[in-house]
């Protein structure tokens, strides 16, 4: 089953355009799991075990696993989800951006080491450094476009033949990159006129939409800037708002994560 395959069964089986964020900040991790060597892969099973019937799929941040040596947990952390939740999509937020050799070792991390469906790539050095991803026509390719920053708009506000830079980069991707139709887009939340505009020009090409819960994009201007016409197309996620709920929860931190997914998720439904 290829990456839009299983997103889009995803949609309809969990009837959810959720995307969970998985970015362990051991700063902010309940006092139990504090100085334990396996701490982060407790901690995101424990979350992705309360939030698996309410997503449409997960989003390991790399960083957050990479800054302290915990590679190794993030492999049994996606290969939980590949054994438990093979129905979900796993998409691994790296935003690789090389070219020649170099982009086919990251496209073989993504996808062999961690085994993921999807991997976050920037644009910015072309399709050549994107082309590699695209190998693996299983798998799928999500293109920053418009970001959920404010400093997005240095770049992508730019005047290209007459449009900004970021609408160029969504046109390019929908007409010319997306061959195999593996590839998907980054547009944030936080800018719901610019999300409809990426709508328009690339159809029902999937979208990865950060910018909602901590960073304060409006979950019914999202939504209605970002659906296709069947009311599905968007992966909208949400990290820090679900993982560290009530910080405070000592071991019931899941029962708090699960109760902000299942409010954002109805949330979202509510304006499909």
């Amino acid at each position: 089953m290829t990456f839009i395959d299983k997103l889009s069964a995803a949609w309809q089986s969990n009837n959810s355009l959720l995307c969970v964020g998985l970015d362990p900040d051991i700063a902010r991790f309940p006092a139990h799991l504090h100085g334990k060597p396996d701490a982060i892969l407790e901690f995101c099973k424990a979350i992705i075990d309360a939030t698996a019937e309410l997503a449409c799929a997960f989003k390991p941040q790399i960083a957050y696993f990479a800054a302290l040596r915990a590679e190794d947990q993030l492999e049994e952390i996606c290969a939980y989800l590949r054994n438990n939740y093979p129905h979900l999509p796993i998409v691994l937020d790296a935003k690789r951006g090389d070219i020649g050799a170099t982009a086919e070792q990251y496209a073989r991390e993504a996808f062999e080491r961690y085994g993921a469906d999807a991997v976050t790539v920037n644009p910015y050095m072309g399709f050549d450094s994107v082309a590699p991803y695209l190998e693996w026509k299983d798998r799928g390719a999500i293109v920053l476009c418009r970001t959920s920053n404010p400093g997005g708009s240095d770049l992508q506000f730019l005047t290209v033949d007459g449009k900004p830079l970021y609408q160029h980069v969504a046109q390019l991707v929908a007409d010319q990159w997306n061959t195999n139709g593996q590839c998907a887009l980054v547009v944030g939340a936080t800018f719901p006129e610019e999300l409809a505009q990426v709508r328009r020009l690339t159809g029902d090409m999937p979208l990865l939409v950060p910018g909602i819960g901590a960073q304060g994009g409006d979950i019914e201007a999202t939504v209605k800037a970002g659906r296709t016409a069947a009311g599905t197309g968007m992966m909208i996620n949400s990290s820090r708002a679900i993982l560290y709920a009530k910080p405070d929860a000592g071991e019931e931190f899941t029962q708090a994560a699960r109760r902000v997914a299942l409010e954002t998720r109805d949330a979202i439904n509510r304006f499909r």
